[in-house]
């Protein structure tokens, strides 16, 4: 059995904070490169080397990609073989969450009751979602979701007969409604199965892989192919301002589902994809 002390949990979210809100990952920076070289449109051109040029800015000056610095949304993979010390897993974590945005002067979003709203002034509470691995060690993973994004994400309970182009019908009718107020080149994430909650999550969590890493199984590969070719013909572009590059990267994640229930979710993401990870 391992020991773990909640102030290193805390110390590892701060860190996260800083390093997402201000440094683009090389993934994500790869396919605005990528998208460059086949993009036609002026405007569109000149918009991509503009994100580019941010992204280099805020990595050099340490000053956030955006002024939209998210909720924080923290994915714990936490190895059965630890025992945690010092308080709880959500107090440490919260702490780092506080202690990161206080840091980096990142820009607190959370209000604090979502009809009175009002602010609770620290970025917290972070959005935890657990789950206990085997081995010894801690994985977190720290998104920092915007909420323009977010806004435009959607989930539709299918049947269990509905034909696959009318899955992806639903994901590019979302899409084109995010149009320009989601920020893109988007990557959309899209979870299909489970049920009403745990396709939303599936959703998000496609977010997390590698951009330009395809799913494993070759039909789910495919259907990803073939959506993020149709995506960016909708000609909506950077910042929706027209061109050939809609979509950075379209990432599907699948499990199974009850034999009545069909349900997909698209979790909409804007460029500025803020996610870090590091294991302790």
């Amino acid at each position: 059995m391992r020991e773990l002390t909640t102030s290193q949990i805390t110390a590892a979210v701060q860190a996260l904070c800083l390093e997402a809100n201000t440094c683009l990952g090389e993934d994500v920076k790869a396919a605005l490169s990528e998208a460059l070289k086949y993009e036609t449109s002026p405007d569109a051109r000149e918009l991509l080397r503009q994100i580019s040029q941010n992204a280099e800015v805020a990595r050099h000056e340490k000053l956030p990609l955006c002024q939209d610095t998210g909720t924080a949304v923290v994915f714990v993979e936490f190895g059965q073989e630890v025992h945690l010390t010092g308080g709880t897993l959500a107090e440490a974590v919260n702490e780092g969450v506080r202690q990161g945005y206080q840091a980096g002067l990142l820009r607190k979003s959370i209000a604090a009751d979502p009809l009175k709203r009002g602010n609770t002034g620290d970025n917290t509470p972070a959005i935890v979602h657990l789950e206990l691995v085997p081995g010894d060690q801690v994985k977190i993973g720290l998104l920092c979701k915007g909420g323009g994004a977010e806004n435009k994400s959607a989930v539709r309970m299918f049947t269990p007969t509905t034909p696959v182009k009318e899955i992806e019908d639903f994901v590019l009718e979302t899409i084109k409604q995010a149009g320009p107020d989601a920020c893109p080149p988007l990557i959309v994430g899209i979870g299909i199965g489970g049920n009403f909650d745990s396709v939303t999550l599936l959703a998000k969590k496609a977010l997390l892989r590698t951009v330009g890493q395809h799913h494993s199984a070759a039909d789910i590969a495919e259907m990803e192919k073939s959506l993020f070719d149709q995506a960016n013909k909708l000609g909506i572009g950077p910042m929706g301002l027209g061109g050939r590059t809609t979509v950075l990267a379209v990432n599907i994640e699948r499990r199974p589902c009850h034999i009545s229930s069909l349900p997909v979710a698209v979790n909409i993401e804007c460029h500025a994809h803020r996610y870090k990870h590091t294991v302790i």
